[in-house]
């Protein structure tokens, strides 16, 4: 569902209103990566969310990322930023090391697993699984669009 915002210069719904989540591609020095089994509809992630109104990226995935496997992490790099222009959602995907804390599941995750980048492509859907593939890679930031189910190529 895509929200409109009214523009007070113009009586018409006009502005788009977009929400805004980050993730963590969190990589061990083995080059795992930290993905969830989400508790709503069971798929592989990495771990994020909402950004909060008055939150900062970094402090929003570290939030998250705690939340959601009980780990804390280093933030370093953007890696990418991801539209899924059905639901109006901007994800932006940085890069993390991990630096303490005790491996659990919480309400919003089933599980938590260190895949490997051959698991990633297994376990998750393609508009998920590239997010960590382009963290992996180094060579972003990538800014990617997608429909919630497929990648829509750059024109």
């Amino acid at each position: 569902m895509l929200l409109y915002m009214s523009n007070s210069a113009h009586d018409e719904r006009s502005t788009p209103v977009h929400s805004v989540s980050v993730a963590g591609a969190v990589v061990r020095e083995d080059g795992r990566v930290l993905a969830i089994r989400r508790a709503d509809n069971g798929t592989w992630e990495p771990p994020g969310g909402v950004l909060e109104m008055a939150e900062a990226p970094e402090d929003g995935v570290r939030r998250e990322v705690f939340e959601e496997t009980g780990l804390h992490v280093e933030v370093a790099e953007l890696t990418g930023v991801y539209k899924n222009v059905t639901r109006g959602v901007v994800a932006l995907v940085f890069r993390c090391k991990p630096s303490g804390g005790e491996e659990r599941t919480s309400d919003e995750s089933t599980a938590v697993a260190w895949l490997t980048p051959e698991e990633v492509t297994e376990r998750m859907s393609e508009v998920y699984a590239i997010r960590l593939r382009d963290a992996l890679n180094g060579d972003g930031p990538h800014v990617r669009t997608h429909d919630g189910h497929r990648m829509i190529p750059a024109r």
